[in-house]
């Protein structure tokens, strides 16, 4: 076994359900918003692969995806093998995808480093990102028995967030931005959160590196009771270095719906480590507006933010909206203004 070894996770396998409205508007179909570009003429899946193949092997790199979204990864994910792409039978959320995804990798590499990642994340210093990741990846290796997880500054009281409540300095030879954890809050109140802001505690990027056993270890003794046994077994009848499939599907039937955030992480904080990422210009582009906040804010659209105001005034509305829409990539980023500025019009968002 190389214990060097790292493993990057994608987790693709949301339905988008928050921004749905916003991509139904703007592509016509039910598409889930990794599989739509957003903005810079790619899906957010390709731009979160492009930006993690600077900081692990895409040869390493798997993606838990969901069944029901095959037409949309199908062409996308064309070019990765079979044995990293971990299909969901159905959406039962973050912890199960997490759970299915280290059964995948353990048989594949044994107990390597997993990092896992987001695919609705805008990063607007993709370098000092990079640098955060391989900086928690290093930790992960000299620290087997901690988890990592990349804290944002927090730059306003943000309700829909989870927060991380740092304590004392984590001593690491690797980095002196480690701190341990005191507590998550997972999406406070106003007055929770801006007491939280003022005690400069950090967002929850749910970026998150570890041994695949401490991953493992944590859900054991809180959500998963037995699925270090189960993964251990489905390695020893698979004979390592392959999938298995049988003990996959065993297991998933036994998995119910949850929220790695809340079930796991801020009932582990002893367990774990947050890593200040800096100023990395953090944003989770999850709902419309923060879609349109974040284009508008990092300079994503400027030079044709006018003319999409124009281009909406011009057409008669239908059902109360108003579609003139144009082709190509800046076409898409226009549509995806256009239609966050009706939607903030007519939904009040």
């Amino acid at each position: 076994m190389n214990r060097r070894q790292v493993w990057a996770v994608v987790l693709a396998g949301g339905d988008g359900t928050r921004l749905r409205s916003l991509t139904r508007l703007v592509s016509g179909e039910e598409r889930p918003k990794q599989y739509y570009p957003l903005y810079g003429g790619e899906t957010l899946l390709a731009q979160t692969r492009a930006r993690l193949a600077r900081a692990i092997h895409p040869e390493r790199t798997a993606f838990a995806v969901l069944k029901a979204h095959e037409k949309f990864y199908g062409r996308e994910l064309a070019d990765v093998e079979p044995r990293r792409l971990v299909v969901q039978p159905a959406n039962k959320g973050t912890t199960a995808a997490v759970i299915r995804s280290l059964m995948r990798i353990t048989n594949l590499a044994g107990d390597p480093v997993v990092a896992f990642f987001p695919t609705d994340h805008y990063f607007s210093n993709e370098a000092r990102f990079i640098d955060s990741v391989r900086r928690a990846v290093s930790v992960a290796q000299h620290h087997s028995d901690t988890l990592v997880v990349l804290g944002a500054e927090a730059e306003y009281a943000e309700v829909e967030y989870g927060w991380i409540e740092p304590s004392a300095r984590f001593e690491s030879p690797v980095t002196n931005t480690l701190l341990r954890v005191s507590r998550f809050w997972e999406k406070p109140s106003h007055a929770t959160a801006q007491a939280l802001l003022a005690r400069g505690c950090l967002w929850n990027t749910f970026v998150m590196a570890g041994r695949a056993s401490i991953f493992l270890a944590m859900l054991d003794k809180t959500v998963a009771p037995g699925v270090v046994q189960s993964c251990m077994r489905a390695q020893r009848d698979a004979g390592g270095g392959v999938p298995n499939m049988a003990a996959e599907e065993e297991l998933w039937e036994r998995l119910t719906a949850g929220d790695f955030s809340r079930q796991v992480l801020s009932a582990n904080p002893e367990d774990l480590a947050v890593l200040r990422v800096g100023d990395v210009g953090w944003s989770d582009l999850g709902t419309p507006e923060r879609v349109r906040s974040t284009m508008q804010r990092y300079g994503l659209g400027p030079q044709w933010q006018e003319s999409a105001e124009d281009e909406t005034s011009k057409e008669p509305a239908q059902n109360g909206v108003r579609r003139r829409f144009v082709s190509g990539p800046i076409g898409g980023a226009r549509r995806t203004l256009c239609a966050v500025k009706e939607l903030a019009r007519t939904s009040a968002i």
